[in-house]
């Protein structure tokens, strides 16, 4: 099994190497077209702002890679929000492999961004095989996906919106399974062994 993480400005790469590492499995960390396109499965990472990240992306012609692979591909956090087709940080067109739109979070009442424990429900796909609905995972961001037909996973704050999105062989999550405990370990080895 040859698992790429895509090496680009994303902050959490280690800590998915560590939690894959806790689970059995090594990975490549590479920016390498052909690395990538052989893999089996592709770890899509994010921390940091979308449009500079889009940017980054951009000039390398990584975009157009992420894009056209065929085989799984994770998206975590912002790696999530890329996917979609467009996001209010910094007014960022994305990749557009997701319809859901990304919009920063409105609130007088809540502290923005979200960080720390939140629960998943309405869970989909063989990505939650044996995760308990209303399951805690862990979330640091300020903008979201919004619900739409691509939605797997939701969770509330503020309002509503998508934690994981699924369409074809692509997988977003919002929260961090790198960080979530043994819920995040059951989802990425979900995504290894059964996507």
């Amino acid at each position: 099994m040859k698992i790429a993480i895509v090496k680009y400005n994303a902050g959490n790469i280690q800590s998915v190497l560590y939690a894959l590492e806790r689970i059995g499995f090594a990975a490549v960390v590479t920016d390498d077209f052909e690395e990538i396109k052989g893999a089996d499965k592709v770890i899509f990472p994010g921390v940091g702002e979308a449009s500079s990240a889009m940017k980054y992306l951009r000039e390398r012609d990584l975009d157009s890679l992420i894009k056209n692979l065929t085989q799984p591909v994770l998206g975590i956090c912002l790696g999530m929000q890329l996917m979609c087709k467009r996001s209010e940080e910094g007014n960022a067109e994305c990749l557009g492999i997701f319809d859901e739109e990304v919009k920063q979070f409105q609130s007088k009442d809540f502290k923005v961004p979200q960080i720390g424990w939140n629960n998943i429900y309405d869970l989909r796909t063989p990505l939650f095989d044996g995760v308990r609905e209303d399951s805690f995972i862990y979330l640091v961001h300020g903008y979201y996906a919004s619900i739409g037909k691509h939605t797997i996973a939701k969770t509330n704050y503020i309002q509503p919106y998508s934690s994981s999105l699924h369409r074809n062989n692509f997988y977003g999550v919002q929260f961090h399974p790198e960080k979530s405990a043994a819920t995040g370990e059951l989802i990425l080895r979900n995504f290894i062994e059964k996507t």
